[in-house]
Formats: structure tokens, sequence, C-alpha cells
């Protein structure tokens, strides 16, 4: 008989993870979770590479089990938490390189109706380890770790991230770093966080790649700009506000010192009003998009500096230094939408396709027009005349070149002479030779078929 071989743990949780039962996938979750706790409470313990490259496979295949949008929420973000039950920075990094490296070698296989519930995942897990960050306090040497990961595994040259990784990848960065550290993190500390999207931008050869960075990194900056503004006002007056409100409460508590207990209902309505008041400011923050603040000369001048380095190919040049004086212009104080006039602006965002469907049908407009003999553009004017003299000059034999002897009809014999002979009749002499010649070769045929009959 043939002893039975035990398998590892991470071989047995990723099997149970990729059950077909909802109960034993969700048993298996909670079970890893512990698991992973237990091990990296050890000095000695931890994962490998190869371990935790087996217990995310369990873990790609236990989301591509579930259905429903809603219960797929909740177990993405029951997987993304996973990266807090690592007890040290080297394991949960780890851990979210096996994770990026899984979703690189599984994307092919995934089929359309299960994209979204990835693109999902992929913002979690995203979404968490900015939270690991935040939790210690946007430490540079961490952050600098965490950005060296993701760059190499996903956006770097050499890495084998398919384009849609890539591309959702720069479409959810800065909208999950605004979630996690808005409030937070400072435009120095921000311009540090995309400082790699410059450098690969600078360096890529690949367009696609160049695109989808300066569309989903720089240009969504630029369309922020002025929601960043506006948050950064409606801060300063809520700093003056507070500090009325704390003048109004000083002065308060003066009278009511002087006055005793005459004012204490006023007091106690004063509080509530500034509960009241603190209540919708975070219902409003809740409520309403949080955006990162950065310095638009100090990013055009980082980005600049890339751009104009020796090395960079001239596409990607040409592509960033359009990002760099829209830049500027906002450091400047210029709103790029500010100037622009309103048929401007509609023409801009309006479909490729509605713009060739105007210039077809203009095309056909100027063709008709110059069938019904209206007016047309100069330019075809001008060619179309040209052509038509040329032609009437060929065909008419009137019209004699430039620098010959000019003729009048009258004058000219010889043509009257053809003209005349072509209008007359023919006679009825030639008339009867005509039928003469024609019948000839018949009766010869028949004259040969007698004879030989």
């Amino acid at each position: 008989m043939v002893s039975g071989v035990q398998l590892p743990p991470e071989i047995q949780l990723a099997q149970r993870l990729a059950g077909n039962e909802k109960v034993t996938r969700d048993r298996a979750v909670r079970k890893l979770r512990k698991y992973i706790t237990a091990r990296t409470q050890r000095d000695a313990g931890g994962f490998t590479h190869d371990e935790l490259l087996k217990v995310w496979k369990g873990l790609f295949y236990c989301m591509w089990m579930q259905d429903k949008p809603l219960l797929q929420e909740e177990l993405g973000r029951t997987i993304a938490q996973l990266i807090h039950a690592f007890q040290t920075t080297e394991a949960q990094h780890l851990f979210i390189q096996t994770f990026w490296q899984t979703m690189n070698r599984e994307w092919i296989g995934i089929d359309r109706l299960r994209l979204d519930k990835y693109y999902l995942l992929m913002r979690m897990v995203l979404n968490e380890s900015l939270r690991a960050l935040q939790m210690r306090d946007w430490e540079e040497s961490h952050s600098a770790q965490l950005l060296k990961l993701l760059m190499t595994e996903i956006l770097h040259p050499d890495s084998e991230a398919p384009h849609g990784v890539k591309n959702h990848f720069t479409e959810i960065f800065l909208e999950e770093l605004a979630k996690v550290g808005a409030k937070q993190l400072t435009a120095d500390q921000n311009l540090k966080f995309i400082d790699p999207f410059c450098k690969i931008a600078a360096r890529t050869k690949n367009s696609r790649d160049l695109h989808s960075i300066t569309r989903g990194i720089f240009e969504t900056i630029v369309e922020q700009a002025p929601f960043a503004i506006e948050e950064l006002m409606n801060e300063l007056d809520e700093q003056e506000g507070e500090e009325e409100e704390e003048a109004e409460l000083s002065d308060d508590s003066g009278l009511l010192e002087e006055e005793g207990e005459a004012d204490v209902p006023t007091r106690k309505l004063t509080e509530a009003q500034r509960r009241g008041s603190l209540q919708k400011l975070e219902e409003d923050e809740d409520s309403a998009g949080s955006v990162l603040q950065f310095d638009y000369e100090a990013v055009a001048n980082r980005l600049f500096e890339m751009a104009s380095h020796q090395k960079t190919p001239s596409l990607n040049r040409k592509r960033l230094y359009k990002v760099v004086r829209k830049l500027q212009a906002l450091s400047a104080g210029i709103f790029p939408e500010d100037d622009v006039p309103e048929k401007v602006y509609a023409y801009r965002h309006e479909g490729r396709l509605e713009r060739q469907r105007k210039k077809r049908l203009l095309k056909s407009q100027v063709k008709k027009k110059g069938k019904g003999g209206q007016e047309e553009s100069p330019a075809l004017g001008s060619r179309t005349e040209g052509r038509k003299k040329r032609r009437g000059r060929r065909s008419n034999p009137d019209v004699q070149p430039e620098g010959a002897p000019a003729r009048e009809q009258g004058n000219c014999p010889g043509r009257q002479r053809a003209r005349s002979r072509r209008r007359r009749k023919p006679s009825a002499k030639t008339t009867e030779a005509a039928r003469a010649v024609s019948l000839e070769p018949k009766k010869k045929k028949r004259r040969v078929h007698e004879s030989q009959e």
C-alpha cells in the first residue's frame, strides 16, 4: 500500500480556498488569516516566495468562484485586509509582490465576465497597501520600498505585466492615494509618490505605457487642479470659522462669569450648534471626494528635468512638454478651460466619429454646390475653371492657340465647302450603286451553291 503523504499547509489551504462551496471557502479564508498571524509572530517564522505564490493562487480562484457583486466586494475586502495580518514590513511587501505577480500570470485567462471583480480586487489591495503606510505615519523609507516594488512588478519596462494591468493601475493610483492620505499628505510627499511615474514616462519606449501614465497621472493632476484649490480655500475658511467660534465661546464664558446662571441655556445652544456643524462638515467630507494637493511648479520642474534628458525619446519629450506647459500655466494661476470659448470647448470634447461625420457632410455639400453651378471655394473654383478652359481648347477646333493668325468663319471657303458636302443628300445613282455592291457577294454564293447541286 502507498502511504498517504501529508501536504504542506499552504497547499491544503489553497485547495480549500478554491472549493465549490461558499462555506468551505469562507472557513479557509478565516483559517488562513489565523495561520498568517501565528506564523509571522515568530522571529524565525515567515513565508517564502513560493509559499505565498501558492497561497495567492488559492485566493485567486476563491475570488473566481464567488458570484454576486456585493459578496464579491465583501470577499475582496477580506482578502485585501490579509496584508495587516503580517506582523513585519518585509512579509507585507512579499505578500503584495506575489499578488501582482499572480495577477500578471493569470490575467490572460480571465474572461470578460469576471474582469470587473479582479479590477475591484486590484483596487482594494492597493488601498490596503497604502493604509499600511498610513499606519506607519507615511515613513519615507517604507514608502520608497513600496513604490519600488510596484514600479518593478507593474510599470518597469522589463516587467511581464500585461497592458490591462498597467492601465488599470495608473487609473486608480491617485484615486486610492487620495482616499487614504488626502488629509495628511503634503505637496512634497505627493511629489515623491509620483516621481517614479515621471522617470518611467521619460524612459519607456512603449507608446501605450506613455499614454496611460500621462493620462492617468499628469493630466489627472491638471484636471483636478480647480477642485484642489477649491478644497484648500474651504479648509482655510473652516479654520477661520473655528477661530471665530473659539473667540465667541471665550466671550460667552466671560459673560457667564459676570451674569451667573442666567445665560446657561445659551451656552448649551452654542455647544449643540457646534456639534451639528462638525457633524455636517464630516458628512460633507464623506460625500465629496478628496483631492491631492500638489505644488504645480515643482511638478513641472521635475517633469521638465526628466523630459529634457539626452536619453529621452523624442516622442516622450514632446508629450511631456505639453504637460509641463499646462502645469506651468497652473502655477501662474491660469486654468486650462477658463479662456476657451464654448464652441471650441464643445468641439474639443466631441467624439472623433462625430467630427468625421461632419467633415464628410461638408464635403458632400461642396460637391453638390459644384454640380449645381453655385459658388465654390476659391481653391476649387480656380482648379475647375482651369480644367474647363483646357478641355475647351482641345475640343473646339475654332479656338486658335496664342500667336496664330486669327481667321473669321466667313472668310474660310474650304471649311464652308466641307460643311456643305456633309449636309447634301445622296443622289439616286449613288444609292443604286451601293445596293448593287452589297448584293454582289450574295449572288456569287447562290451560283456556287447551284453548281454544287
